[in-house]
Formats: structure tokens, C-alpha cells, sequence
């Protein structure tokens, strides 16, 4: 089956800006685990955390060689990959890359349009084909955010996009830019969203593009508690728009053990988008530090 149209997926801009305050919390969290093959080098189990890459992180690598790059990713010792478009894959041919490799598909990149109308039924599938359960639509047309009453349509399309795919295990979320905490019609956008959308959609919190749009972006897991099923671990430098995981300003200590505490996070989610050194290498050494913090 072929997948759905992603062409929007070139997206995102690079983090620039200010910081602002971080908020610590405390917590902790069961252990989790993952379907894994015995043959590919795996983390230790004594980790509680699962960490995927958004492949996003590596997408002109993935152009030129996508079965190699999982191949790469999984000896890093990642866990999981979002995808943020398919190379002209077949939903078969990339659970076998990943299969190959003891891997899960910790989510999918797509287009609101993927999950309406007549293209919901084939996104499902695709999906199903995939082991994938979480649906995130990264970006939104103009239209479904440029007032308050447009967030509110749109959080209620969302709700009943939720009702539509749960009955296959599924859910919908939505991953924010800088756009969603630049105040619209004297409030909030990603509060607007988050308020008036259901438990069952996710809140896939980007910290990066947050802290860009002047946001501290902690006390929105606490004010949405068990909606940061699948988080973006990314970086932000006030000075530095190339700083890796764990070298630039945000408090990773406090977002993740708030995350355990209240978040009900599934999956970490690590996303590189500026590079010092190759993108292979940048992402490997983003999850090293993340390493030696003793995050994971």
C-alpha cells in the first residue's frame, strides 16, 4: 500500500531566541520495555525510559539510503523512529527495515489531511502495517489556526478524529512550532488546543520550538497531565543555534522527571535540526549526552 501524501515535510524552522524560566519537579517512573531482536546491541535494561529519533533529524540521509540509516540508528542504541515521510516505502517494506533491526515505529509525521475523510482509511492501514500508534500531524494550514475560534474548530476536529481511530488502537496528537505560544486573540494557542481537546489526543510537546516562541514549556506538562504520551527532546541555546541535546539552555533534569511524574510519557522523542559535525554524528552524540546525564 502507498502512503499518504507528505509532501509538507519540508518544515521547521532552526531555534533561535530566549529562555525562559524552568520549573523542577521530582518523580519517577515503572520501567518500560520494547520489542527488541536478540541480535541488535540494545540499551541496558536497567533504563526507564524509551528513547526514539525523529528521522526528520537525518531526512537527506533517509533520501539516500533509508534501510541504512535504521541500520545506523538502531546501533546507536535508539529504540524507536518517527517517521516524517516514508521515501517512497511501502508500509510493509519499513516495518521489515525495522523488524531487521529491533526496532518500533514510535509515531509518524503527517498531514491533518492523512486523517480526513476518504485518505483516514488508508492512513489506518498504513499505520497497522507499521506498528504504529501514534498519528501526529506536525504542522496546520493557516486556516486552522488563525484565530481563537479557529483553534477551537480545530480541537474539535481533533476530538473526533481521537473517537475515530481509537476502535484500532490508535491515537491522534499534534507537535507544536513557536506559532502555538505567540498570543492570539489575547490567549494562548497551544492553551486554546490543549483546554478544549479530549485526553485521548496527544500533546507532543517540542521543547526547542517552545522555548523559541519565548515559552517555558515545563508547566505545560504539569497543567496537562498524562497528555505528553510522546515528547521532542530538543535542544535550545540562546547562543549557540547548533547546540546538541544536553549543551544548551534547557533543563532536561526537571522536563524529564516531569514527564515521569505527570506527563504519562511513552516515548522521548530526540530531534536534531542544525548540525556542527554530519547529522548521523550530531544524533549519536545527542543521545551519548543524554547518556551522561544519566537521563537514559
Amino acid at each position: 500500500m502507498s502512503p499518504p501524501n507528505n509532501s509538507f515535510f519540508s518544515r521547521r524552522s532552526l531555534l533561535a531566541g530566549g529562555l525562559a524560566a524552568t520549573v523542577a519537579l521530582t518523580g519517577s517512573a515503572s520501567a518500560a520495555t520494547a520489542r527488541r531482536k536478540k541480535t541488535t546491541p540494545r540499551r541496558s535494561p536497567r533504563s526507564k525510559l524509551r528513547v526514539g529519533l525523529q528521522l526528520y533529524s537525518v531526512r537527506r540521509e533517509c533520501q539516500r539510503d533509508l534501510a541504512g540509516v535504521i541500520a545506523a540508528v538502531a546501533k546507536m542504541g535508539y529504540e524507536g523512529v518517527e517517521f516524517a515521510g516514508y521515501y517512497n516505502h511501502s508500509a510493509k517494506d519499513l516495518r521489515k527495515m525495522l523488524d531487521d533491526n529491533g526496532l518500533v515505529c514510535c509515531g509518524t509525521h503527517i498531514s491533518l489531511d492523512a486523517l480526513l475523510g476518504d485518505n483516514l482509511p488508508t492512513t489506518i492501514q498504513f499505520n497497522k502495517t507499521l506498528g504504529n500508534k501514534y498519528l501526529v500531524v506536525s504542522s496546520l494550514p493557516a486556516q486552522y489556526r488563525s484565530s481563537r475560534q479557529a483553534w477551537l474548530n480545530t480541537a474539535k476536529l481533533f476530538n473526533k478524529l481521537a473517537e475515530q481511530v481509537k476502535p484500532h488502537a490508535m491515537r491522534v496528537g499534534y507537535h507544536n512550532h513557536s506559532v502555538e505560544f505567540k498570543p492570539i486573540d489575547g490567549q494562548i494557542p497551544w492553551d486554546i488546543f490543549c483546554a478544549n481537546t479530549s485526553n485521548d489526543v496527544i500533546m507532543q510537546l517540542d521543547v526547542g520550538n517552545a522555548m523559541h516562541g519565548g515559552a517555558d514549556p515545563l508547566p505545560y506538562i504539569y497543567r496537562y497531565p498524562k497528555r505528553a504520551i510522546t515528547v521532542h527532546v530538543k535542544e535550545f541555546s540562546k547562543t549557540n543555534n547548533k547546540a546538541l541535546i544536553g549543551e544548551g539552555d534547557v533543563n532536561w533534569k526537571a522536563f524529564f522527571a516531569l514527564c515521569k511524574a505527570v506527563g504519562g510519557t511513552e516515548w522521548y522523542i530526540l530531534e536534531q535540526e542544525s548540525y556542527a559535525a554530519p547529522p548521523l554524528e550530531c544524533v549519536e552524540r545527542c543521545l551519548k549526552n543524554l547518556r551522561k546525564m544519566k537521563l537514559v
